[in-house]
């Protein structure tokens, strides 16, 4: 089993490849990497940071792949910094995902609410086209309310989650939105496999933590490369996504640096053989 996990480098700050890369590995798959920037840091409360556009290296790159012959059972994309790289990445599930293969679309847009800087409207439209393409797309909250076209719930409001699920199911078939706070939880929706959307609830740890995204997507990705069904992966990557998020509450003091995951991979491991 072969992915390709197309993402930036963040140096410092656990976050994209160097989240994806460890824990792919570690669920025995074989993880090759697309780097589409590289960060001195990453953008969550660093300032200064030294960012490196890779668009042009890209173009080279594939080339020397397919002379090798090179395929991949599934292409898991993440941060994409233009419109350019998106088109890149569309000819990549094209020309080198499997016949049977899986793409899989983390549309890295925003959070909070709103867009990361240097993101427009027009950046958001061509993320749907790519949304389209995918067999699962992995939105926070923000980042579906977007693709979706609906307004992000302000103060307090409540959002119809469902309705929100089936607004992106006109997108993609499985849609999987993560962050979606209610009270004292957080959630997790997806569609089951009626295509009814069901919910996965931990407790809300209070506080903002790098990477937490990435953790889950890249174990998400890993449980369905080893077999299990959909709602299996979403269970087990919301899981160990949580258990580093309570671990690191207490034992991470910067919470720029990232998750302390790597402390919790064994318990994810052992839950993922079973």
């Amino acid at each position: 089993m072969r992915v390709l996990a197309i993402n930036d480098i963040s140096c410092v700050g656990k976050c994209s490849l160097s989240v994806t890369l460890p824990v792919l590995s570690a669920c025995g798959i074989t993880c090759d990497v697309l780097p589409t920037a590289i960060l001195s840091t990453h953008t969550g409360g660093f300032t200064d940071y030294t960012f490196r556009d890779l668009t042009d290296d890209i173009p080279q790159i594939l080339r020397h792949w397919k002379t090798l012959g090179i395929r991949f059972d599934y292409v898991y994309s993440g941060y994409l910094g233009s419109m350019e790289q998106i088109e890149l990445v569309s000819r990549i599930r094209k020309e080198f995902l499997t016949e049977n293969g899986v793409f899989v679309v983390d549309p890295v847009m925003g959070d909070s609410g709103k867009l990361y800087d240097g993101f427009t409207a027009e950046y958001v439209e061509k993320m749907r086209e790519l949304c389209r393409e995918a067999d699962y797309i992995l939105p926070n909250l923000t980042e579906a309310c977007y693709l979706a076209g609906v307004p992000y719930p302000q103060n307090g409001a409540t959002l119809d989650a469902e309705s929100l699920l089936y607004k992106l199911q006109a997108l993609c078939p499985r849609p999987i939105v993560t962050g979606i706070t209610e009270r004292q939880s957080i959630s997790v929706v997806f569609a089951g496999k009626t295509g009814t959307a069901q919910k996965y609830k931990h407790e809300n740890v209070n506080g903002f933590f790098c990477g937490a995204g990435d953790v889950f997507a890249s174990a998400f990705v890993g449980c369905l490369a080893r077999g299990k069904t959909d709602e299996e992966a979403v269970r087990l990557a919301s899981d160990f996504t949580t258990a580093a998020i309570v671990r690191s509450a207490t034992e991470v003091p910067d919470k720029r640096y990232g998750l302390n995951f790597e402390a919790e991979i064994f318990e994810f491991l052992k839950n993922l053989e079973k």
